[in-house]
């Protein structure tokens, strides 16, 4: 169960260790584009998708093992992407508003440079106002492997060329690309960027300790 608590200057919401869906359907209405970046600017302390149906999702933390991992993989793209120069990266923060209405944070995300610099200097403060090129879900303890999965299926059918997503439990990594099936690798040691991403590899046995 979620509750909140609202006073002059903020609300609090109260959720369970795991990521938590509010359905509209009996309320009044969702909330709008502006009332959403509202929302999440007012509780930075919470990580707030919606879904393509309108209905919110508040996400727990993660605990110090999958950050301590998430930032590793962010610090490795990052310097790659600066080297190569073709795009631009986002953190786990960066809202996307997807091409069905979703407004989602992957864990990491790279735009190529055409696609960034179309926007005006005003656009790129609000919603990203479309998918990413390049996705990265990191799977920790209180999510769901399913609902993670949908998340990356939804990312390939709004526009995302390649995904990964990244089970370290199981020393997994699900390989999303359009129009394909997905691919599943077996405790590998490295995964590739391949065209998309040139010459980007990223260590993953790191992940795994």
């Amino acid at each position: 169960m979620i509750s909140t608590t609202t006073n002059k200057s903020s609300t609090l919401f109260v959720y369970p260790q795991e990521p938590f869906e509010i359905d509209f359907g009996p309320l009044l209405r969702p909330i709008n584009d502006d009332e959403f970046l509202k929302l999440s600017r007012e509780n930075q302390d919470l990580q707030i998708e919606m879904t393509k149906n309108g209905d919110l999702i508040i996400m727990p933390g993660t605990g110090g093992l999958t950050g301590n991992r998430n930032a590793r993989i962010i610090a490795r793209a990052v310097i790659w992407a600066e080297n190569d120069g073709t795009g631009v990266t986002f953190d786990s923060d960066t809202i996307f508003r997807l091409p069905n209405g979703a407004k989602r944070l992957p864990d990491f995300s790279w735009v190529g440079n055409e696609k960034w610099d179309n926007l005006s200097d005003a656009e790129k403060e609000k919603f990203v106002p479309f998918a990413p090129d390049f996705v990265i879900e990191l799977l920790s303890p209180t999510d769901s492997l399913a609902g993670l999965e949908a998340k990356m299926q939804e990312y390939i059918e709004n526009g995302v060329s390649l995904g990964w997503l990244i089970d370290p439990m199981n020393r997994q990594v699900y390989v999303y690309r359009p129009g394909t099936e997905i691919e599943i690798l077996e405790n590998p040691a490295t995964i590739s960027g391949e065209s998309l991403l040139k010459d980007f590899t990223l260590n993953v046995r790191e992940i795994w300790e």
